[in-house]
């Protein structure tokens, strides 16, 4: 188990993202991702629901940002695809367990085993160090980033997608369940880019418009040289401010980089948007992190 020091909560401040080796113990990595293949091995997925992930601009305009299967994913579990895995019918043309991109975004409520990593006092004590008073967990994902066909995740912000008033109110926790290597697709950052805002929102759009959900704004272009990459060890965590300027490239080895992921809101004197995709339901509102 990793624990936070003073100057770890410094860098994580100065920089946006921290890296912590040694979080979760390699047995519950292997637990998690057994559970994620069970899980994987009954999905039934119906044809119109199969949704192909990205964070690409039109991309997700064209795919997810028009699925109600995605803005109502919620609080459910449901099962997003990689490019290119399903024929002009909707049939598999690769092996199911890998055309997954991702699976969300309520293991954490919904899952016995996720939930319990969600709310462990490892992460509970890490949180209460980062002198989080009322936080509560938003949504989670399981995200694959297959062999060889693992997308590419462009250049964004995490608030741009969950964003609140004030600013600085939600983080990323990502949990590497096996070897993160710039080969198979780790994450890479630009420090210090947390402190400069945002360009660009992901909303709900007004009934009866043609898509269920816009881009407000435009991401800004970024200078590749300023990302530097996060390669991380199985069990390693890193923890992403709301605002920092992350992407991952392709995975383009032959291994894959599973990793469990999910997100905290302060909600303390937070006002969470109305306009954002992600909203709490009756049957789920945000579940408080602290047990």
């Amino acid at each position: 188990m990793s624990i936070l020091t003073d100057c770890n909560v410094r860098k994580f401040m100065d920089d946006g993202f921290l890296v912590l080796e040694g979080f979760l113990d390699p047995e519950d990595c292997d637990a998690l991702r057994e559970r994620m293949k069970e899980i994987v091995e009954k999905m039934d997925v119906p044809k119109h629901c199969r949704v192909q992930f990205s964070t690409d601009h039109d991309e997700q305009l064209k795919t997810q940002g028009s699925a109600d299967y995605f803005i109502t994913s919620g609080d459910k579990i449901r099962f997003f695809f990689e490019k290119d895995v399903f024929d002009d019918k909707g049939h598999f043309i690769v092996p199911k367990e890998l055309s997954v991109n991702k699976v969300g975004h309520a293991l954490h409520a919904h899952d016995a085993l996720f939930k319990t990593v969600t709310h462990s006092p490892n992460v509970q004590n890490l949180v209460k160090k980062l002198g989080l008073e009322r936080p509560v967990v938003l949504q989670s994902m399981y995200i694959f980033k297959q062999p060889g066909i693992g997308g590419e995740v462009t250049p964004h912000q995490d608030a741009t997608f969950l964003y609140t008033e004030p600013l600085g109110r939600v983080m990323g926790v990502w949990i590497a369940l096996e070897d993160v290597t710039q080969q198979n697709g780790c994450l890479w950052f630009i420090p210090g880019s947390h402190k400069n805002g945002i360009t660009r929102r992901f909303v709900r759009t007004p009934q009866g418009s043609n898509c269920l959900t816009d881009f407000v704004g435009q991401e800004k272009n970024y200078d590749s040289k300023l990302f530097i990459p996060t390669p991380v060890k199985k069990g390693g965590v890193v923890l992403i401010h709301g605002e920092v300027v992350h992407q991952s490239a392709q995975n383009t080895s032959n291994v894959s980089r599973h990793a469990y992921a999910f997100h905290i809101m302060e909600s303390k004197d937070t006002r969470w948007s109305p306009d954002n995709w992600l909203q709490p339901s009756p049957e789920l509102p945000f579940p408080p992190l602290y047990t």
